[in-house]
């Protein structure tokens, strides 16, 4: 599963590519994104109109799957007929997650290969997002509250399969999608949790 992604697309080019309200004061090149970090996500305002914002990576996880208090988060969803994820479906929790590229991992040992769009178009992961969330993400912490996010995971196209054969991120690659994916009902939006196609995506180093 995808715990590594870039974003080092400009702040203002995010801002116009996704006609949304800057709300992410200064934000610098993120080379490397891990969970529980904050990043910067597309929401649906209060207005009703599109922001950026930071997020922190890492949804709450089902409580069934919690040892102690602690909750570190869930960083890829998949089970989207979950209970557990099935309230936050809805337009009001989607989002969009900006991104350069992504990594999978080899296999134990062999560090992670990264993925990028194969014709260097813009992109994001199709993404839900929690504002709002009280839990303890570090003991020394205690409880905080954030806004959270993570993406969806699906089955991995050829490039990624050969890597990484269980999953890879959902990752929305034109405007008509994306606003699909911030407004559609899920019987439209649900679609969209697929893999890109073939020959999309191409290997590349690891962002400097």
């Amino acid at each position: 599963m995808c715990n590594l992604y870039s974003q080092t697309r400009a702040q203002e080019a995010m801002r116009q590519l996704f006609a949304a309200v800057d709300k992410l004061g200064n934000l610098p090149a993120q080379p490397e994104i891990y969970p529980d970090q904050m990043a910067p996500i597309v929401r649906i305002g209060l207005d009703g109109e599109r922001e950026l914002v930071r997020a922190r990576w890492g949804l709450p996880s089902p409580p069934s799957v919690l040892k102690t208090a602690r909750d570190p988060g869930v960083t890829n969803v998949r089970n989207t007929g979950s209970p557990h994820w099935r309230r936050w479906l809805g337009p009001p929790h989607r989002c969009l997650v900006p991104l350069t590229a992504f990594a999978e991992p080899r296999g134990k040992g062999e560090g992670n290969q990264w993925f990028a769009p194969a014709d260097g178009r813009s992109v994001a992961f199709a993404g839900i997002h929690v504002p709002g969330w009280t839990s303890v993400r570090k003991v020394k912490d205690g409880p905080t509250t954030d806004d959270l996010f993570a993406f969806l995971t699906t089955a991995p196209n050829a490039e990624v399969a050969a890597v990484h054969p269980k999953a890879m991120p959902v990752i929305l690659t034109t405007p008509a999608d994306w606003q699909t994916w911030m407004g559609a009902d899920w019987a439209e939006a649900r679609h969209l949790q697929r893999p890109l196609p073939d020959g999309a995506l191409r290997l590349v180093d690891p962002p400097g």
